[in-house]
């Protein structure tokens, strides 16, 4: 009889020592037996280890020496990691006991899927979808994440409309199941994003590489949220523009490029001064320092070892119309209103 798959689950943490001791718990009664579960912590301040080693001894724990961020945390805690499947777990998430079989049973019936997620529903109300994920991720025209179940802020009740397992354009960071071997051939998350949208981007380039990204709603965990940076922090908002720019130059083919980058840089600006003459001065200062920062990278950091020639790929879970234009201006809210019978293909 084969052997179970090894599962590590890796949860990156700092100063979380009140997300380990609320969840923790449900973790351990996860069912599946081949299960490694490690926790790589970002030099917290907090007494997060003393708490993990008193009091769950058989979670392993990976000391960091340094706060790296999201993405240069997991590269380097996965660097001393060995399993055939990976969790990127926050902190923040409850799991329900047989959550990982589906997932592992996904993958190890394609070998063309290197990345998925569970449906990831509201801690808070677990009727509803949660913001950093919900069903899936997919991306607009011009580079807007939105989600299965999730559009900009607007998150629909959860009544089995996105239960069939199918691709999509990216998996959530709150709950990020990938082979070990697609990871490291990705090179891992681009630690240039520090935290925000870098899940984004290793599963565009996994695409581009030809693999695929799925939903796996058969799986269900429930997400708190805003556990390390709240929605509207200055940070955060700063983090999603520069990188989403970031991203775009990275990713998109030189055809579509300039034009993309363009509209972009015209459509946060927009945002900035809407944010200004509401009388937010610190959002509009966010994304005018994304913009420059990112002005920046392409000066002084663009590097070209993640760039692969995607004239003949199509990728998965783009929407190939506006975001903005259906949302804020047609006044639709859910993505089936948005995304419609489209075909879930990169724009030709």
């Amino acid at each position: 009889m084969k052997p179970l798959p090894k599962v590590a689950i890796v949860i990156l943490n700092w100063n979380g020592r009140k997300f380990l001791e609320q969840f923790l718990p449900s973790l351990m009664q996860s069912n599946y037996s081949n299960l490694e579960f490690i926790v790589a912590d970002n030099f917290s301040t907090d007494d997060s280890i003393l708490f993990l080693e008193k009091k769950f001894p058989v979670v392993r724990i990976i000391r960091l020496k340094n706060n790296w961020g999201f993405a240069k945390g997991y590269n380097e805690a996965i660097k001393e990691v060995k399993a055939d499947y990976l969790v990127l777990l926050n902190s923040d998430v409850e799991v329900t006991s047989g959550w990982i079989d589906p997932m592992v049973n996904l993958l190890e019936n394609d070998n063309s899927i290197a990345a998925c997620q569970p449906k990831i529903l509201s801690w808070h109300n677990k009727k509803m979808f949660e913001y950093a994920g919900a069903a899936g991720g997919w991306i607009d025209k011009y580079g807007y994440p939105f989600c299965k179940g999730r559009v900009f802020d607007t998150c629909e009740e959860d009544k089995g409309q996105y239960d069939q397992a199918e691709p999509i354009f990216w998996a959530s960071g709150a709950s990020l199941f990938i082979r070990s071997s697609a990871f490291l051939e990705m090179n891992g998350l681009d630690e240039y994003f520090f935290a925000h949208q870098e899940e984004i981007d290793l599963c565009w380039r996994l695409q581009l590489a030809g693999h695929k990204i799925y939903s796996c709603p058969s799986s269900v965990v429930y997400h708190v949220g805003g556990g390390t940076l709240q929605r509207g922090s200055s940070l955060k908002t700063y983090l999603n523009f520069r990188n989403n720019l970031v991203m775009l130059a990275k990713n998109l083919p030189g055809q579509k490029k300039l034009l993309v980058l363009f509209i972009r840089f015209f459509l946060d600006t927009i945002s900035a001064w809407k944010g200004l003459l509401s009388g937010d001065a610190a959002y509009f200062m966010a994304i005018v320092k994304a913009q420059f920062s990112f002005i920046h990278w392409l000066l002084y950091y663009k590097k070209s070892r993640h760039q692969i020639s995607v004239e003949q790929i199509k990728i998965k879970g783009c929407l190939p119309k506006s975001l903005v234009w259906q949302y804020f201006i047609k006044k639709k809210r859910t993505f089936l209103e948005i995304a419609g019978q489209t075909k879930p293909n990169y724009l030709d």
